[in-house]
């Protein structure tokens, strides 16, 4: 292809490589030399996560297409906040390739409080945002209060209200795994809400070949925490199928052991997008096990994302509202609810200027 006077003098991939090829969080990606370019590729999940003087040196325009699933967590939204932050100080122009979130429009889950940001929160960010990336970059942009030349290369004919996709155009682009673990629309619908298990000692399916769309363990009868979800809060169960099931991970949590579980699908006739709420889904998961196994050890007390003193469940959901209202055996659902509703509302109004579509 020819360029003209456009010259291409470094790449720089985020976590899980620029090839997408690692598989877990902490696994790092050194620097390398394109073989086929000639070019240095620097990986910003790797000795540094932050951009430095000497790879911001390399470039005038800095050109970002990455593949978001719409969730604060996935740190492919940190590095933007980190790459805008550097190119704002460096003065370097920034170019965003919009892509769909899959997720789609709804808005849900809390927004991250202040002293609770880490590499999976770069900021005051809703869980399930709703936005595309170039409307992240937008947002980003316009909280830290950046001086920068940002142009966001809007998508044609994006329609995220129109179904069956809700923001992926199903049948039109393929689903190419923008993380290894990323592996379907499914999973990137689910992911606002699973991606808590993370922090759990629950399965989250790694090890499987539906990472992020199962939960189980071996010692929960999981037929039996679904029918306290239904009991306690029917609502936050439906808009999705939810199919009890069995699976035994060949890696990660509960490596070789056969799993109880529940599998969510969104990908059958039955899927609402307006009623599916993959985060209070999960929470109220978590409530149904404390609830039904009052010493179950769900926290999860390991390294995460190179966090070693903060639980990894607070850094995900941001806060420590979550944890507290699921060991609280007084709490409700409807205390939750306040919470959420509040937050979402917040970030509802505070994005409604930064939509391209």
């Amino acid at each position: 292809m020819d360029l003209g006077e456009l010259n291409v003098t470094a790449a720089f991939g985020p976590q899980h490589g620029m090839r997408g090829d690692k598989q877990d969080n902490m696994v790092e990606t050194e620097d390398a030399l394109d073989p086929r370019h000639g070019i240095p590729v620097f990986s910003l999940y790797g000795k540094v996560r932050y951009p430095t003087d000497a790879m911001l040196d390399r470039f005038d325009v800095l050109l970002v297409d990455l593949q978001d699933i719409g969730t604060r967590i996935y740190t492919y939204v940190t590095t933007l906040a980190y790459l805008i932050d550097a190119c704002a100080a460096a003065g370097k122009a920034i170019r965003v390739l919009d892509r769909p979130n899959p997720a789609g429009r709804p808005i849900e889950g809390s927004i991250l409080e202040p002293g609770w940001e880490s590499f999976v929160g770069a900021g005051p960010i809703m869980m399930r945002h709703g936005l595309t990336f170039g409307e992240l970059a937008r947002w980003i942009v316009d909280y830290r209060g950046h001086d920068i030349d940002l142009e966001v290369i809007a998508m044609d004919g994006y329609r995220p209200e129109v179904g069956p996709g809700f923001g992926w155009p199903v049948m039109e682009l393929p689903w190419i795994n923008p993380s290894p673990n990323a592996a379907s629309l499914n999973m990137a619908r689910c992911f606002p809400g699973t991606v808590l298990l993370e922090g759990t000692t629950l399965s989250e399916g790694r090890g499987t070949t539906v990472s992020l769309e199962v939960v189980g363990a071996p010692d929960i009868d999981f037929e039996r925490v679904l029918a306290r979800m239904r009991a306690e809060h029917a609502d936050w169960t439906e808009g999705a199928l939810i199919r009890p099931c069995w699976f035994e991970p060949t890696f990660h949590k509960h490596a070789g052991r056969l799993c109880s579980g529940l599998q969510i699908h969104t990908d059958h006739h039955g899927y609402r997008h307006d009623r599916f709420k993959p985060y209070r889904l999960i929470a109220l998961l978590l409530k149904a096990v404390r609830s039904e196994y009052s010493d179950y050890p769900i926290w999860r007390d390991f390294p995460y994302e190179y966090e070693t003193e903060r639980l990894a469940i607070d850094l995900l959901s941001g806060c420590t509202v979550l944890r507290e209202w699921v060991d609280d055996p007084e709490a409700r659902p409807g205390d939750l609810e306040l919470r959420l509703s509040a937050d979402e509302a917040q970030w509802a109004e505070t994005t409604a200027g930064l939509r391209l579509y």
